[in-house]
């Protein structure tokens, strides 16, 4: 489990295969092989490190869900460790089980404040509400005016600075985790509707279900 608090930024050092090699400091204190690290939202395993890098073996499908199959040598990344118990949790419960690829539509200046517009599909929107939370390449946000489409965040000047987010332009791809809770009741709701017919779809239509 992850908390979306993005603790540094490394870069792809190489890219063989399935394989990434990762430049990173911060989050190699400690690291063990067989440790979680999510890479922009996605949870990956530890096979190799040295005192500056560590290497991750990605699957062809994660390669196809997520945005890691665009990166190249250079591109930075959001790095998390996995959370300890007793740590101090700053963000939300965050598997590192990205749901869908979406989109930057538009970025808006707000004084200190940058209001950011993404596009989610089909497999992410549904569970976006007012004020829930989101996990956006692996950064935990707050949702403001969620549509059948697109949601919107507002990012304070200090997430920009200590992640990769102020290098994002309009359409550009974004890994996309919604709340663990709110997928799980979603769910839930849907089912119980189903096998015992006591939630009509009108209902499940008015609160955004169905």
């Amino acid at each position: 489990m992850f908390t979306g608090i993005i603790e540094e930024v490394g870069a792809i050092s190489k890219r063989s295969g399935s394989e990434l090699n990762i430049l990173a400091q911060k989050i190699l204190e400690g690291v063990k092989l067989g440790d979680s690290i999510a890479i922009d939202g996605a949870c990956m395993t530890v096979v190799s490190f040295t005192e500056d890098s560590f290497i991750v073996q990605v699957s062809p499908e994660s390669f196809e869900r997520t945005t890691l199959g665009n990166l190249k040598a250079g591109d930075a990344v959001n790095l998390e460790r996995a959370i300890a118990l007793g740590d101090r949790f700053g963000g939300h419960l965050v598997q590192g089980h990205v749901d869908g690829v979406g989109r930057v539509e538009r970025i808006e200046k707000q004084g200190e404040f940058t209001l950011w517009t993404f596009w989610a599909p089909a497999e992410v929107a549904p569970y976006l509400v007012p004020k829930g939370s989101v996990t956006v390449d692996g950064i935990s946000l707050t949702v403001v005016r969620p549509t059948a489409e697109t949601f919107s965040v507002a990012v304070i000047p200090s997430t920009l600075q200590e992640t990769k987010l102020a290098s994002k332009q309009p359409g550009d791809s974004i890994n996309l985790e919604a709340d663990l809770f709110a997928k799980h009741i979603y769910h839930y709701i849907k089912q119980g509707a189903t096998q015992s017919g006591s939630i009509t779809r009108e209902f499940l239509t008015k609160q955004g279900f169905a």
